[in-house]
């Protein structure tokens, strides 16, 4: 009798699932939470630096809060109130608001020029753009001073210009409007090459493909720049218009060392050129000591930024899609 085997080899046993080892799980460990921990650096010095000082400020805004005294009674909303309806509050916010539409305005329109200029075949081209930041990293004092002295009334190189054109002498201090003007001039020729700057190395991103293509076309410089370059700046825009709005209403050490004095801290005698920044410190240390007073000042400004800002953003935006329409037709 035959005896059939079966020729089929044995099926081997299905191999035991094996738990990763320490190593896997580290790793896994590692991708899942290791940028929560580069980016912890971060969010706690501002939570230090940032968040909390911010809080301790508007805590400090709802007291009668003294610095020379014991006792800081809580009294709520009245520091605001009082704020509100203080005409020396209003008149620094109109000079705030002058002071940056006069310098933040022809600053971003000759960095955003400035930065066209550099950014063409020019020669000793590093050298022009390390030249752009000079005044950025020139001594504020050192600046006000000098520009002080351009803008004096008696003997100042600005008015003895003026007279050779057959224009009186101005008091720069004394006049809010001029003193505004004198104030913007130091402020744009310390940023303008800083913002040129920021501007340029947007352009640097922007494809030479583009240029090419509308010189083929028949598009000029001047074409190029306002259907090319500023359309693609628009985010590099939005957020040097962003900066610029916040430097601009915080402006405090321009006008205060450009009134010199025993009392600068306001501004001139009939605080001329008081910007926030300045009534703020003016009420929060000497003289008032009002820390409660200052504090409410501080978070308004807060306020006034954020505003600003927002309708800077705005306004942008709704110039952007009219350009954009206006490209496309």
């Amino acid at each position: 009798m035959a005896v059939q085997l079966d020729a089929r080899p044995p099926v081997a046993p299905a191999p035991r699932p094996t738990r990763p080892g320490l190593g896997n799980r580290l790793s896994r460990i590692d991708t899942k939470y290791s940028p929560y921990l580069f980016i912890a650096p971060f969010f706690l010095l501002f939570g230090v630096f940032g968040a909390y000082p911010l809080a301790y400020t508007f805590w400090v805004s709802l007291h009668d809060w003294d610095l020379l005294g014991a006792e800081h009674p809580f009294i709520g909303f009245d520091n605001y109130t009082q704020l509100l309806a203080d005409p020396d509050f209003w008149h620094s916010v109109v000079n705030t608001l002058g002071i940056f539409v006069i310098s933040t305005v022809p600053q971003l329109l000759a960095a955003l020029w400035l930065a066209n200029l550099l950014n063409r075949q020019l020669r000793a081209r590093t050298t022009w753009r390390m030249a752009v930041l000079i005044p950025n990293v020139t001594s504020t004092a050192a600046v006000a001073i000098v520009f002080a002295v351009l803008f004096g009334r008696d003997f100042g190189m600005i008015n003895w210009l003026l007279d050779h054109v057959g224009i009186n002498a101005i008091d720069w201090k004394a006049n809010r409007f001029a003193a505004w003007v004198a104030i913007s001039t130091m402020v744009d020729w310390r940023w303008t090459g800083y913002n040129a700057l920021i501007f340029l190395a947007a352009m640097q991103a922007i494809p030479r493909d583009l240029y090419e293509s509308s010189a083929i076309d028949g598009a000029g410089r001047a074409r190029q720049f306002w259907s090319i370059t500023v359309p693609l700046l628009k985010p590099t825009i939005i957020f040097a218009v962003i900066i610029s709005t916040i430097g601009g209403l915080q402006l405090f050490t321009e006008p205060r060392m450009f009134n010199s004095g025993t009392n600068a801290i306001r501004g001139g005698p009939l605080r001329e050129s008081q910007t926030v920044t300045m009534y703020m410190f003016e009420n929060a240390f000497a003289p008032h000591y009002n820390f409660g007073y200052g504090s409410a000042v501080a978070w308004l400004l807060f306020a006034l930024i954020a505003v600003v800002a927002a309708i800077n953003i705005l306004l942008l935006r709704r110039l952007g899609g009219a350009s954009r329409k206006e490209v496309s037709r």
